[in-house]
């Protein structure tokens, strides 16, 4: 009798363990997989090492032995890592979209690491973001410090998105089919096509690519560019898609966005081959000492700038969403002291500013204060 409780235990452990699988192939959020076509391509890029997707150099995404020293200052820390107060965000309407840049180059930060680029008559967003959580629920994960300073229904039809990696908080599901509804083009690195297919997006809007290679959308060029870091939208699918930084080229405009990234050496040829670049759009939150090769800091997204060749940087990736042990205003503090000390030129605007590039005055309030 024992013996046959014991076997009987064991299949309802199996079966649990299957339904659970099952459960998370059949969360639509989770994504898609490669398959046919799409898996052969994955398989014959030099990114893949047979298994996964892998840096060009050597990147570990937590340090070995960090593990309890991440879950102590991620819980026990003292820091501030949500705001006291409101953000002050300056709401937009489609109105303000109308007239397009004098300088045919605008940059707007829509919060964490999404920015809309205007830019040589298209309209670019990165990485988009409207949900009030990035997660794969509703009811639980990091949530929103502040709304969106636009709506999508205001935005209106985008050219072109760009998506640096499939993490929840740049590949927001309900946000790009929003945006497909619309006609938006996809950029995406090899393997999200996947996620966007299962999702309804039109497989003519989707532009997935391998690091150099580019995809046109009207007079721009979109190239996607290397990066360091890693992907995956559940446990069974750790780096199975291609995680990428982006050159935006229009006519006359230049634009960099990094995506999440560690710093790396070969992002100088980057600068080389494919700028400079009027504007970059840089991470600069959610680093930590127990993952520093795939986040940069605050003084390496300034190294980052210089070394890609770009004028002007616009940082993104903090203060929208609790995502590492740092205080949430931290970030543009060490990003100014930085930037100062290498003489570069950096803008810290509210979510929903508009900035003009090149332009006579940068947004210089230090409102997070």
């Amino acid at each position: 009798m024992k013996r046959l409780l014991r076997v009987l235990a064991i299949i309802l452990l199996i079966l649990g363990a299957v339904a659970a699988v099952v459960r998370l192939k059949l969360w639509r959020p989770l994504g898609g997989r490669a398959t046919g076509e799409r898996l052969a391509r994955i398989r014959s890029s030099p990114q893949w090492n047979g298994r996964k997707f892998e840096n060009r150099v050597p990147t570990t995404t937590l340090l070995p032995g960090s593990f309890v020293k991440m879950l102590r200052q991620q819980y026990s820390g003292d820091q501030e890592r949500v705001p006291k107060s409101p953000i002050p965000i300056v709401n937009l309407t489609a109105a303000d979209l109308a007239q397009r840049p004098p300088t045919g180059l605008r940059a707007t930060w829509i919060g964490h690491a999404t920015a809309l680029l205007e830019i040589d008559g298209h309209k670019v967003l990165t990485d988009p973001i409207w949900s009030e959580r990035c997660s794969p629920v509703g009811f639980a994960g990091p949530k929103r410090f502040h709304a969106p300073p636009i709506s999508l229904a205001e935005l209106g039809r985008v050219d072109a998105v760009v998506i640096s990696h499939d993490h929840y908080d740049h590949l927001d599901m309900d946000t790009v089919r929003s945006l497909a509804a619309n006609g938006t083009v996809f950029a995406v690195g090899l393997g999200i096509g996947a996620h966007l297919e299962k999702w309804g997006i039109k497989p003519e809007q989707i532009r997935e690519l391998d690091w150099g290679e580019e995809a046109r959308v009207g007079m721009l060029t979109l190239t996607s560019l290397p990066a360091r870091h890693y992907s995956g939208r559940d446990v069974f699918d750790g780096d199975k898609t291609l995680w990428s930084s982006w050159s935006i080229r229009g006519p006359r405009h230049r634009v960099y966005f990094s995506g999440d990234t560690g710093y790396f050496d070969a992002m100088k040829d980057l600068g080389t081959q494919y700028g400079p670049f009027d504007l970059s759009v840089i991470k600069i939150g959610a680093y930590g000492d127990t993952w520093p090769h795939i986040h940069v800091t605050p003084e390496e997204a300034v190294k980052t700038h210089v070394a890609v060749g770009a004028k002007v940087l616009l940082p993104v990736h903090w203060g929208t969403f609790n995502l590492s042990y740092h205080d949430w205003f931290e970030p543009p503090e060490r990003l100014l002291a930085a930037a100062a000390a290498a003489r570069i030129t950096t803008m810290v605007p509210r979510p929903g500013e508009q900035v003009n590039v090149p332009s006579a005055a940068y947004p210089a309030a230090t409102w997070w204060r």
